[in-house]
């Protein structure tokens, strides 16, 4: 798609967005930005005088809004919703209005403004645990809560909606690692990388449990490269997108080879014991993506951002933990 294309970035200021937003303008694309900010403005904050940068303030349930935004985009990449089980079940009906309800009116309103591509991050969760080694995105969908409940259904909407005119794509993403601007400390590596250099101590919970994952630039690289990629590669595509599958334990071990020997490791038993694990095939096969980026250069980033300041009060700023901000909020 040509390099002067406007695209829609639906929580643009959260944690992958203000990774992709530098680089889709680096492309030379032209970017809106709808996002509630309420993980602070900051984000985007190096960006704000850029030309081809419009941020907008709002919510995604905002109908009137959604439909003065959505003229003159040419793509959707839709980021925004409430991320993860814990966030999600802290307000149900909250997580339902905002991840299911206004992506219905999303995916309606797009289409009718003649929105070309819609590109639609949803999550490994959604296939709940596997026994196999390999999860591919032809297996049924069993997902265990409604965060990934309603995942699975915006998905089946978005592909019903999908027409000649209105091209689609769902990438279901591993945990996503490394530093943004709009830090997350509530994902297993970035958790286990502030505690070692924090703490110098990490407590794993089992430690046996496989968890996927995948570096925040190629995160990004894979919705770069959606965009550039041509119809017939993309539409009605579902992928993958993860690197590594490694178990907690493994993780734990490879941040203290990077923070220092002196980190204590310690083990607890759990019962929750939900494993996943995921094939990245596909998306290498389809779109010839391959990821560039491994765990430990997510770790080293971390590492290098505690080393310069860049995340003050990582242990008691709530604005790093999705659960903890959202709680203080109290947002309806």
């Amino acid at each position: 798609m040509s390099s002067q294309q406007q695209v829609l970035v639906t929580g643009g200021a959260g944690y992958v967005g203000s990774v992709l937003v530098p680089q889709l303008l680096n492309e030379g694309y032209r970017v809106k930005v709808l996002d509630l900010f309420i993980y602070g403005e900051h984000a985007l904050d190096a960006l704000k005088e850029h030309p081809n940068l419009e941020q907008i303030k709002g919510d995604i349930r905002d109908s009137a809004l959604i439909k003065k935004t959505l003229p003159s985009c040419d793509t959707v990449i839709h980021l925004a919703c409430i991320s993860n089980d814990p966030s999600f079940e802290l307000d149900p009906e909250l997580g339902k209005s905002i991840n299911y309800d206004a992506f219905i009116e999303l995916v309606k309103e797009s289409k009718e403004n003649g929105i070309q591509r819609f590109i639609y991050a949803s999550s490994s969760s959604v296939y709940g645990i596997k026994e196999v080694e390999n999860v591919t995105e032809d297996l049924a969908l069993e997902p265990l809560t409604d965060y990934s409940k309603y995942k699975a259904m915006c998905e089946e909407i978005l592909l019903n909606e999908r027409d000649h005119k209105f091209k689609t794509l769902v990438i279901r993403p591993a945990t996503v690692c490394g530093y943004s601007p709009r830090l997350r400390l509530d994902l297993t590596v970035n958790i286990l990388t502030n505690h070692a250099v924090n703490n110098r101590k990490i407590t794993v919970f089992g430690g046996d449990q496989m968890r996927p994952n995948i570096h925040i630039k190629d995160m990004c690289r894979v919705y770069l490269e959606a965009l550039k990629s041509r119809d017939e590669i993309i539409d009605g595509e579902i992928f993958n997108a993860g690197y590594d599958n490694r178990t907690v334990m493994e993780i734990a071990e490879m941040t203290r080879n990077i923070v220092g020997e002196d980190v204590e490791i310690i083990r607890i038993p759990t019962n929750d014991n939900r494993s996943y694990h995921i094939s990245s095939e596909k998306i290498k096969q389809k779109m010839d993506f391959v990821p560039q980026y491994t765990i430990e250069d997510a770790i080293h980033d971390l590492v290098s951002a505690f080393d310069m300041g860049k995340i003050p009060e990582p242990m008691n700023d709530i604005r790093y933990y999705n659960i903890k901000k959202m709680q203080a909020l109290g947002l309806r």
